[in-house]
């Protein structure tokens, strides 16, 4: 059959090619977060352009965490109303628009708009670059695909510390217009997700994608797809069951709230985003020569250690993903966040008695040895834990709410940490903001202690269960059957499943 005919491309590579448009532009933004250690050590030479205070200094680097918070509004009506392609296309331009405005600015306020666009391109592709993966990847690929998130962001801070040590910040943010500018092309040349298109009733446009993406292998899953759609749409149009899913929507909020599986996790999750901005790998993305040049000393290449670090973020990360899948999640976040509150306070313990000269022995290997194992304990375990661990923790239902809440706290999190951190550095000392973030991290820890269960190799609802702590009133038994037998809440936890909210 004609319709059969074989393309010169495997399933695999053309994943790999949509993917790769995805990952292309999150390198662009792991550019963008470490731009500042490059661009900020710059306007403070003699022959910069122009200078900035500590204060615009610090909203440069900061600017990110609003902008980020509010574009992660601004995609998911987008990708539900036009498509995952025009989402995709709608979160790369800014990113793009933002780097050649950047190699334009003349003066603080056309830099800060730069940093703006780049926020909002962030925040924009944050929940849509899962989905873009989750959907086009056959299940087989989908997690190994998934990895390639924190793998790319680490590639794009280690790209942007090598070439801004080798160009001015004007050719290096030229550069990195590269990756925004290549994921737009592939984007043109990438398909409309099949799960968008079975939604809007393109069952025909929905079939010849699936098949150019996955091949004539897993017929099942799309004809599943399709059928579960004409399921949805019936029970929508159906007025009775409209009056039934009034009823079901305002019972299953109210007692949402009031479940120790619903406020647990987020309390969990919001605990865990400040653990891991606090942990060392914000601060160190955008104030990287600041911080080596005071822990180590002026008399080392800042430049060589900045990019030495980033590297081993990027090698760490990948070492993460074999980590996470042979480890148990409490192991690796205690083991990790234990080592992470040793190097803090070791940190602060050996900045002081530097500066106080009265270290009975000092030599360079020590401030070197606790910077990469900080570092270390950072991209192994800080860093893609809290990722993973979202994934995991929020029973389906309440996924998305409880996804944007951690987002919200991350991105809340990320702002005051790099808005606060010169300022704290110049009011108690390199020392002093170690001894605040190491508290910080120590408390957190405790609470994480408490909150968090073993969740590798557990289900949704063996977690769920652990949360909650009792089994099930007769009351709520009969609700969920009855949310389990509704077409739409099935249809969206079928959905929900296929998309796989982790990165990991």
């Amino acid at each position: 059959m004609s319709s059969k005919k074989k393309s010169r491309f495997s399933p695999f590579l053309k994943q790999c090619f949509v993917t790769a448009s995805v990952g292309s532009n999150i390198i662009g933004h792991g550019s963008v977060i470490g731009y500042p250690a490059i661009l900020l050590p710059q306007l403070h030479l003699v022959d910069s352009e122009f200078k900035l205070d500590a204060v615009a200094a610090s909203w440069i680097a900061s600017i990110l965490g609003i902008t980020q918070l509010v574009g992660s509004f601004i995609s998911p009506p987008i990708m539900e109303r036009y498509g995952r392609r025009m989402a995709h296309f709608a979160a790369t331009v800014p990113n793009l628009v933002g780097w050649f405005v950047i190699t334009m600015a003349t003066n603080f306020e056309i830099l800060f708009a730069g940093r703006i666009l780049q926020g909002l391109s962030i925040g924009m592709l944050s929940p849509l670059r899962s989905v873009l993966i989750g959907e086009y990847a056959s299940p087989k690929n989908r997690g190994a695909f998934l990895t390639t998130v924190s793998l790319s962001q680490s590639f794009g801070i280690f790209f942007v510390h090598l070439i801004g040590s080798l160009l001015s910040w004007q050719q290096t943010a030229l550069v990195c217009a590269f990756f925004p500018f290549i994921s737009l092309i592939m984007t043109i040349y990438s398909p409309e997700s099949p799960s968008w298109l079975v939604t809007k009733g393109r069952h025909e446009d929905c079939r010849r994608v699936f098949r150019w993406l996955r091949g004539y292998d897993e017929e099942d899953e799309l004809e599943e797809m399709i059928e579960s759609r004409l399921l949805f749409e019936k029970a929508m149009i159906s007025e009775s069951f409209g009056k039934r899913r009034g009823i079901y929507r305002l019972q299953n909020m109210v007692w949402t709230i009031k479940k120790k599986e619903f406020y647990k996790p987020i309390i969990l999750m919001m605990h865990a985003h400040v653990l891991v901005n606090f942990a060392g790998g914000t601060t160190m993305s955008a104030y990287s020569t600041l911080i080596i040049g005071v822990v180590m000393g002026p008399q080392v290449n800042a430049h060589f250690w900045m990019i030495f670090l980033g590297a081993q973020r990027f090698i760490s990360n990948a070492l993460a993903v074999f980590a996470v899948n042979k480890f148990k999640r409490r192991t690796m976040m205690f083991a990790t966040g234990g080592l992470s509150i040793v190097i803090q306070f070791a940190l602060a313990a050996y900045v002081y008695f530097k500066q106080q000269g009265t270290l009975p022995y000092d030599a360079l290997w020590i401030p070197i040895l606790l910077i990469n194992l900080k570092f270390f304990a950072v991209a192994t375990g800080m860093l893609p834990l809290p990722n993973v661990i979202g994934g995991e923790v929020f029973p389906l239902e309440y996924r998305s709410i409880g996804g944007t809440i951690s987002l919200a706290s991350f991105s809340a999190t990320f702002f005051i940490v790099l808005k606060t951190f010169t300022g704290l550095v110049d009011s108690v000392g390199m020392h002093g903001t170690y001894m605040v973030y190491g508290s910080i991290i120590t408390y957190c820890m405790i609470v994480i202690w408490f909150l968090l269960p073993e969740t590798k190799d557990r289900t949704l609802q063996q977690i769920e269960d652990e949360f909650r702590g009792r089994p099930l009133a007769p009351e709520e038994i009969e609700v969920r059957k009855s949310l389990q037998a509704d077409p739409i809440v099935a249809y969206k936890r079928r959905m929900s499943e296929r998309r796989c909210s982790s990165i990991i």
